[in-house]
């Protein structure tokens, strides 16, 4: 029988894991490609032998997105499998009448053929949209578990932007560990707030091997997702968070519905900041799409470093990146912070970009008046801090999970503005986990 052809449509990271444990020395299948899109500087370069296996001693090329329909015929593809995340569902249709238009088949996998089983207990933590709360309700599980004595190793979804054989499977213990791995901002802000309370990090391509890994350590495994993906483990609770700020999106994109259907426990973050009548949404929501799911209310209150110092200032507020981006919000926790403190005035920074920078608000002109933290590698990195430096305001409010002035020098006078998750009212991620791991 001839082999199936099969072309992998990804962003870097469930695309990668999908070819990992389905198609990687399958003999039934040969993939002929991948398609990049989302995140920038992917295309172009080849998925490497070394990870591939022994029937790609060339590895598999990584082309754009864009180039599909010609890489369906000049390929002869038989299968186009769909492998990112946090897109609407008619979008996913879209790319789907595009592949079927063009005479493949079109392919969504499951966890079935994709989650691997792990030799100790597995809390994931996901979400049905980026920008949910996902780092701090992962920091807080982190937080119980570890009280209650248990060694908690958390495994990041991947964000595996630079030498894919060498961050096959990376540990991070230390700063250092983050600079040896020539971590990007997007990687830093996920990891740090981990290696702050001394929580060690697994992330990288190879999840098969970074799971076998991380056993070794851990009692228990929590798997911290990314934008509203899937976990790559079989969770013995999984925990979803969802966003009333963007109330109906836990029904409406993709996989996060598939999420919230799947989930053992539901965290309406953000309750302190949405409308009522949106937190009765997504209310209403999460219990016709997973009635049997443990709800849990809870907000994101924000820390500054010095309020005091962000009344009458003209301030350029700078968030999440991929909340802005691809999570379609037009603010976050700086916006939130400059608004409560009194801030006289949110710069645009939109005049003052430079490189990629402007094309990241060309690709989401929907993004408000603030800038989003990209970092995708060395050069954007800097052409974000020329972006800050040039635009003219009296203070800089930094929004994101990290101290972005660890990597980016700032000129201006700068706040911090940090967030954990608090649960309000009963029951409480505590009662809950105890009751599971006792």
């Amino acid at each position: 029988m001839e082999k199936a052809r099969v072309l992998i449509m990804g962003a870097a990271g469930r695309d990668f894991h999908n070819f990992n444990v389905y198609f990687r020395g399958n003999p039934q299948y040969e993939v002929v490609a991948f398609t990049a899109t989302q995140i920038p500087n992917i295309e172009g370069r080849v998925y490497p032998p070394e990870l591939a296996g022994s029937d790609y001693p060339e590895g598999i090329p990584i082309y754009p997105e864009s180039d599909l329909v010609r890489l369906i015929r000049d390929l002869y593809v038989d299968q186009v499998v769909f492998a990112y995340s946090d897109v609407p569902h008619e979008y996913v249709m879209h790319k789907a009448s595009i592949v079927l238009a063009a005479g493949s088949d079109f392919r969504l996998m499951g966890t079935g053929t994709t989650m691997l089983e792990a030799a100790v207990p597995v809390v994931s933590v996901c979400a049905v949209r980026t920008g949910s709360g996902k780092s701090q309700t992962t920091r807080r599980v982190a937080d119980i578990l570890r009280a209650r004595g248990k060694q908690v190793v958390v495994v990041r979804h991947p964000m595996p932007y630079g030498d894919l054989v060498k961050q096959a499977c990376q540990r991070f213990a230390t700063y250092d560990d983050l600079d040896r791995y020539q971590c990007t901002i997007e990687e830093r802000e996920e990891y740090e707030p981990h290696l702050d309370r001394g929580v060690i990090v697994y992330a990288g391509v190879d999840y098969e091997r970074i799971l076998r890994e991380a056993e070794k350590e851990a009692d228990i495994v929590l798997w911290d997702g990314g934008n509203n993906d899937l976990p790559f483990y079989k969770p013995d609770l999984h925990i979803v968070v969802a966003d009333p700020h963007r109330a109906g999106h836990e029904t409406t994109y993709h996989p996060g519905e598939a999420n919230l259907r799947m989930a053992d426990v539901v965290v309406i973050n953000k309750v302190d900041t949405a409308g009522l009548a949106d937190i009765l949404t997504v209310r209403r929501n999460v219990a016709a799409t997973a009635p049997r799911a443990v709800v849990i209310e809870a907000a994101s209150p924000i820390l500054v470093e010095a309020p005091e110092e962000i009344r009458g200032k003209r301030v350029l507020v700078i968030e999440d990146g991929p909340t802005l981006t691809h999570g379609e919000m037009a603010y976050g926790a700086g916006v939130v912070a400059a608004e409560r403190f009194g801030a006289a005035e949110i710069v645009d920074p939109r005049p003052y970009a430079v490189g990629s920078i402007v094309r990241t608000y060309e690709k989401y002109p929907n993004t408000g008046a603030v800038l989003p933290a990209m970092g995708y590698g060395e050069k954007q990195t800097r052409e974000l801090e020329k972006t800050i430096n040039a635009t003219p305001c009296d203070l800089v409010i930094i929004g994101t999970p990290i101290d972005l002035r660890r990597v980016v020098n700032i000129k201006h006078p700068s706040q911090r503005v940090r967030y954990e998750l608090q649960e309000i009212g009963q029951p409480t991620l505590k009662d809950i986990l105890e009751k599971r791991f006792a």
